[in-house]
């Protein structure tokens, strides 16, 4: 019986899995074929097989193309990554753009934009740095005698109520000429990818991503809570500390890439328990769905063209207002 339960979950598992790929297939071609000018499959096959063909090479595979891959690889980042710290935490809350983390590679973006002119690689690094200080720093006060995921998702909102405060700081201090750059790059937005960030961005995201879907039965045992999981042989602070160092990485880089783009890591952990898929892949899956249908909203279906950013704000905000009414009725449970 136990058996049958288990190849069943599985090939469910199996099935989302082929459905989620077959989702991003289809976006995917939409945000090549997509544009200025509309191209078929048959041109943009034909471009991306090294073909050069007037006007299309350009746009297909220097604009849409990093676009593309930049949106995916973003997607799989912060879907794997607010999936993660969902489940090791137990609480749809723990977000690491609402406990902070996003905001702590931010705001050292910004700074280097703002103050020090810099961009690209150091960018990047620096943020890395940052996000991996403020996790550790809201990981070390939550910790106390016993670890504790309410404890820590309050202090991230604190810290990240503290670290937005410095970004205001440091745009109302800059000038008048830097400021677009950094807003551009506060609203999280996939303009102006080049091939270069995708060389950048995607050993990172194999690597790491790897590794998180290599911890994803001790993140399981996780989270049936500590004494359950020493129990069954976790060791919960190396596994914790492993998973967050991860998470940080997947998220600091995504984010010093594209800027932070608002709540996918929120929504893409309870839309794939929703669905019934368990796996880190799949909340990365998602990820890089709402990413790539964010941006598709964003250019081709509003009045304006608004950045990805945007539009998963619009998204992300109302789910949130509804998931803290429904604690709040439950007496703060999800």
């Amino acid at each position: 019986m136990i058996k049958k339960l288990y190849q069943k979950h599985r090939r469910k598992n199996r099935l989302i899995f082929i459905c989620l790929l077959v989702l991003v297939s289809i976006l995917s071609i939409l945000s090549l074929t997509l544009g200025n000018t509309n191209y078929d499959i048959a041109t943009v096959v034909r471009v991306l097989s090294g073909e050069t063909i007037k006007g299309a090479t350009f746009a297909i595979k220097t604009l849409r193309l990093p676009r593309l891959l930049i949106g995916l690889l973003v997607g799989l980042s912060f879907g794997m990554a607010g999936a993660t710290f969902q489940t090791m935490l137990r609480n749809p809350l723990a977000s690491p753009d609402i406990i902070g983390i996003t905001a702590g590679s931010s705001v050292t973006a910004v700074f280097c934009i703002l103050v020090l002119k810099t961009s690209g690689t150091t960018v990047a690094l620096a943020s890395v740095l940052s996000g991996l200080i403020v996790a550790l720093i809201i990981y070390g006060l939550s910790k106390g005698g016993q670890f504790s995921g309410g404890r820590l998702i309050l202090i991230g909102i604190g810290v990240q109520a503290m670290l937005n405060s410095i970004i205001s700081f440091l745009l109302l201090r800059a000038s008048q000429y830097d400021i677009p750059a950094a807003m551009r790059w506060l609203s999280g937005s996939l303009n102006g990818m080049r091939l270069s960030n995708v060389s950048l961005l995607l050993p990172i995201v194999l690597v790491f991503g790897f590794l998180l879907s290599l911890l994803s039965n001790q993140l399981k045992l996780l989270e049936l809570g500590d004494p359950s999981a020493i129990t069954l042989g976790v060791r919960t602070h190396l596994v914790r500390v492993s998973l967050v160092l991860c998470s940080v990485v997947l998220l600091a880089f995504s984010t010093s890439i594209t800027g932070p783009i608002a709540f996918v890591s929120f929504l893409s952990g309870p839309i794939a328990k929703k669905i019934g898929a368990s796996a880190p892949i799949a909340a990365g899956l998602i990820g890089s769905v709402l990413v790539l249908s964010a941006d598709l909203i964003g250019q081709f279906a509003l009045p304006f063209q608004y950045p990805v950013g945007v539009v998963t704000g619009i998204l992300g905000a109302p789910y949130l207002l509804f998931l803290l009414i429904r604690m709040n009725q439950k007496g703060g449970t999800a």
